[in-house]
C-alpha cells in the first residue's frame, strides 16, 4: 500500500498544483493553452515514439489477449450504457455526455501514472493501450454523438469527425514507433535521445494542465447522472476489464496496466468533442471534474486490489 501511494500521491500532487498555479495565477492564463497544445502534439508523441521504437514487444506473452480484454472491456460498458438509456430518461444531449464519461480515459493520467508504477515496463504496456483504445473510444463516442445529439448547426460529416482520429498525434507516434521497432532499426542516434530528452517534459506539464483544466464550480449540485456515470467509469469499467483479463488468462503486469487504464478518469477531449457535435458540455464538465477528483481514490484501491 505505501509503494501504490508512494508512486500516485506525487502524479495526483501534481493535477493539484496545476490547479491551484490556474486559480491563483501564478502563471499567465494565456500560458495553459499553447502548454496543453505542445504537450500533445510534441511532449507526449516524442515519450510515446521513443519509447514504443525500442520497446521489446516479443518479451510480452499476454499482449494480444490484453488488447483483446481491453476493448471488450470498453464495448461491454458502451452497450450498458445504451441499454440504460431508456430509464435515465434524458434527451439526446445529455446521454451522449454520459456515453462519452463512461469510456474516454485521460491518457495524459494514465501514461503517468503506469511510468511511476511500473517503469518502462509499464509505459510500453501503455502505449499499446493507448494506440489501440483511442481509435475505438473516438469512433464509438461520434456514433453515439451522431445518433443522439442535436445540434442547432449543420452535422459534421464523417470526414470532419473521424479525420481528427487518424491524425492524432498520440496515435500516429505509436504506429511509427512500432514500425521503427518491427523494423529492426530501433531509435536511431541522436534523433533518438533528442526525442527522450524532449519526451520528459510530457508527463509535469501534461498533468499540470489536467489540473488546470478542473471546474470546480461544475461539481456544484452534483446529481444522479454524474454521480451514475462516475460510478460507471471508475468501478463498472475496470472491474469489467479485470473479468475479461482472467477469461482470457492475462495476469501480472499486463492485467495491472490493462485494469489502471480502463480505471482511468474521463478525458477533457470529450468535451472538445461534445462542443463540436451538439453533447451536453455543462455535464461533461461535471463528468470530467467528478471523476479526476474520486479517480484520487479509486486509482490506488484498483492497485492495491489487483494480485
Amino acid at each position: 500500500m505505501t509503494e501504490i501511494l508512494a508512486a500516485l500521491v506525487p502524479v495526483f500532487a501534481l493535477i493539484a498544483f496545476g490547479h491551484i498555479m490556474r486559480r491563483y495565477q501564478w502563471v499567465d492564463d494565456a500560458f495553459w493553452s499553447p502548454a496543453e497544445k505542445t504537450t500533445f502534439f510534441v511532449f507526449f508523441p516524442a515519450l510515446l515514439f521513443a519509447n514504443t521504437a525500442k520497446a521489446d514487444f516479443a518479451s510480452i506473452d499476454d499482449l494480444a489477449p490484453m488488447v483483446a480484454a481491453a476493448i471488450i472491456g470498453v464495448l461491454g460498458i458502451s452497450a450498458i450504457a445504451v441499454g440504460l438509456r431508456p430509464r435515465l430518461k434524458i434527451d439526446g444531449p445529455a446521454f451522449t455526455s454520459v456515453f462519452q464519461g463512461t469510456i474516454r480515459p485521460n491518457v495524459y493520467l494514465g501514461i503517468a501514472a503506469c511510468v511511476a508504477l511500473y517503469g518502462e515496463a509499464g509505459l510500453t504496456l501503455v502505449s499499446v493501450c493507448v494506440a489501440v483504445l483511442v481509435p475505438l473510444v473516438n469512433v464509438v463516442s461520434v456514433v453515439v454523438l451522431v445518433r443522439h445529439a442535436s445540434s442547432d448547426g449543420e452535422v459534421p460529416h464523417w470526414g470532419q469527425t473521424l479525420g481528427p482520429i487518424a491524425r492524432n498525434p498520440l496515435i500516429l507516434a505509436c504506429a511509427g514507433g512500432a514500425l521503427l521497432n518491427v523494423s529492426g532499426y530501433g531509435l536511431p542516434p541522436v534523433i533518438g535521445p533528442f526525442l527522450e530528452i524532449l519526451g520528459r517534459a510530457a508527463l509535469p506539464i501534461g498533468l499540470l494542465a489536467v489540473g488546470a483544466g478542473l471546474n470546480l464550480s461544475a461539481m456544484r449540485g452534483v446529481g444522479r447522472l454524474v454521480s451514475l456515470t462516475t460510478v460507471i467509469k471508475l468501478i463498472a469499467l475496470p472491474t469489467l476489464t479485470w473479468a475479461a483479463c482472467l477469461a482470457l488468462g492475462v495476469d501480472g503486469l499486463a492485467m495491472s496496466v490493462c485494469v489502471l487504464y480502463a480505471a482511468l478518469p474521463n478525458s477533457a477531449t470529450s468535451y472538445v468533442l461534445a462542443r463540436q457535435m451538439g453533447g451536453d458540455t455543462e455535464l461533461l464538465a461535471s463528468i470530467i471534474t467528478a471523476t479526476t477528483l474520486f479517480a484520487m481514490l479509486t486509482m490506488p484501491a484498483a492497485v492495491l486490489l489487483l494480485p
